[in-house]
């Protein structure tokens, strides 16, 4: 004996070749597949051409593994102004498990919630139930939530049960009974505030503290702009040179270059302020009559110079006010002079003739010179 294999289902069951017996492979969930169907072939040893097929069809038996559950909602509400007895909810259950025909579920409270006297459970017997208050008014100041387990059981074999908790919610309701809010503005009902006033005042609240924070950081950057160092001045406006020049013969301190306004600056017109690079070509000058007033001749070499580009000066500076080593014709002062006369040799006025001979007489020695023979 052996299977047809024909689908992936086969592989849950497998059979004895000799005996025929089908077992299975695999552990079967009927909530996924109730039913197998597949072929089974027998063949004769001696001869296995001779062979016959039989189909076979397994149905999985369910056994009662899953509880049975509340079906949504698991929330509820109840009015402030509920009465006892007053129905707020029915609820009806559920069995992932195929339930057989006449299958019924019980409901009723879990033990540790019996003993509170807020609400119960009344079963119906139609596999439905109702939460029913037992108290005479609510308060949300006091309890707003409260919760309830609720146990449910099946009646297959073995019996499966399970504890549903739901939530009641305490809303405010108007004398029909409808609800008009649930939320936690029942907190502050007592002090007659507000959705709309408990807002503003948080908002109030953000404004001042921002307000803080913003009057902290200017404090702060005002104490430290007080303390602020020259080094840490931001307006850079003052520059400090700590240095020296080189003196009267430091020719190179200073650039006549950055005097230069370079809006004036024009390509086709030479600079005055230099020296020109163009050699400088001989011009044509009228010759001077003898008898050209001095005046007029001074006034026409002064407009040849002026239209003159090439002409000198250049606009340039050169100051002489200084001697010394670095003078050519060394130093013009009386200052390294000899201190007396008496160091002076006047002994070579005597033969410049006789016109010095009164001065070679004065400076010469001392015992040469008589006043009184002087005429």
């Amino acid at each position: 004996y052996f299977i047809d294999w024909k689908n992936d289902v086969d592989s849950y069951f497998t059979i004895d070749a000799n005996e025929g017996t089908i077992a299975t492979n695999e552990l079967l969930d009927r909530e996924s597949t109730a039913q197998y169907n597949f072929s089974i072939i027998a063949s004769k040893v001696s001869n296995p051409l001779l062979t016959s097929k039989v189909n076979i069809i397994i149905n999985v038996l369910d056994v009662n593994e899953f509880p049975p559950e509340i079906l949504v909602p698991y929330e509820t509400s109840v009015c402030e102004n509920a009465k006892p007895g007053q129905v707020i909810q029915t609820v009806t259950a559920a069995d992932k498990d195929l339930s057989p025909a006449g299958q019924r579920f019980s409901f009723r409270l879990s033990p540790e919630a019996s003993n509170k006297p807020n609400f119960t459970v009344h079963d119906y017997r139609n596999n439905t139930a109702g939460i029913e208050t037992r108290r005479n008014g609510y308060s949300r100041r006091q309890q707003e939530l409260y919760f309830l387990p609720v146990v449910i059981e099946d009646s297959s074999y073995p019996v499966q049960s399970s504890t549903n908790t739901m939530t009641i919610r305490v809303c405010r309701c108007d004398s029909d009974g409808t609800i008009l809010s649930c939320n936690v503005e029942a907190i502050f009902l007592p002090v007659g505030l507000s959705t709309g006033a408990l807002i503003a005042i948080l908002l109030c609240i953000v404004i001042l503290l921002v307000i803080v924070v913003l009057y902290v950081a200017l404090r702060r950057q005002k104490k430290k702009d007080t303390l602020m160092t020259s080094k840490e001045d931001i307006r850079d406006n003052v520059i400090h040179y700590d240095d020296e020049g080189g003196g009267e013969e430091d020719t190179q301190a200073f650039d006549i270059g950055a005097l230069r306004n370079p809006k004036v600056i024009e390509d086709n017109k030479m600079r005055r302020d230099i020296k020109p690079d163009t050699l400088r070509f001989p011009r044509q000058r009228p010759l001077v009559e003898d008898n050209t007033n001095i005046r007029d001749f001074i006034n026409q070499r002064l407009q040849e110079n002026d239209v003159d580009p090439t002409a000198p000066p250049y606009d340039s500076l050169a100051t002489y006010a200084y001697e010394g080593n670095g003078s050519v014709a060394e130093s013009l002062s009386s200052i390294e002079s000899l201190t007396t006369e008496a160091d002076q040799d006047y002994d070579y006025l005597s033969d410049w003739g006789p016109r010095f001979k009164i001065l070679a007489d004065m400076f010469g020695e001392e015992e040469s010179y008589n006043p009184d023979k002087v005429t």
